[in-house]
């Protein structure tokens, strides 16, 4: 069972305009051997559409509604990542932008760049550093 939390911090453009609904969550890691499968997945809320990206293998899956549980104001599923459920997506880039990871793709079945922002965090004895 994944977790998924808020980022609170993170931010969803599409083409440069902030979209009317939107949201951004990662997953909360419990271990190191979940690190290595988790650490590079979000979801993100577009509208009425929640898409996973996963970092790593550059990789966009539209999700189900009915595969997320609501558990207060985040969200519990199974493993979401399923080959049948694969959107494509291309021009994937990624940088520092000071406090943030900046993530740039065009999604195929949109046509749209979509822009994700999301912070760098390092907790240290719970100090933010």
């Amino acid at each position: 069972m994944i977790h998924w939390s808020q980022v609170s911090e993170g931010q969803v453009k599409i083409d440069d305009n902030t979209p009317l609904a939107w949201n951004v969550y990662q997953p909360v890691i419990k271990n190191k051997k979940e690190k290595k499968k988790l650490a590079n997945l979000v979801l993100i809320l577009l509208g009425h559409r929640y898409l996973m990206l996963d970092l790593k293998a550059r990789l966009v899956y539209e999700i189900v509604p009915g595969d997320l549980h609501a558990s207060g104001s985040d969200w519990e599923s199974g493993d979401l990542a399923a080959k049948s459920r694969v959107i494509p997506s291309s021009d994937w880039s990624s940088r520092n932008v000071g406090p943030a990871e900046l993530y740039r793709l065009t999604l195929g079945d949109y046509g749209r760049e979509l822009q994700v922002s999301l912070p760098h965090l390092f907790l240290i004895d719970s100090t933010i550093y």
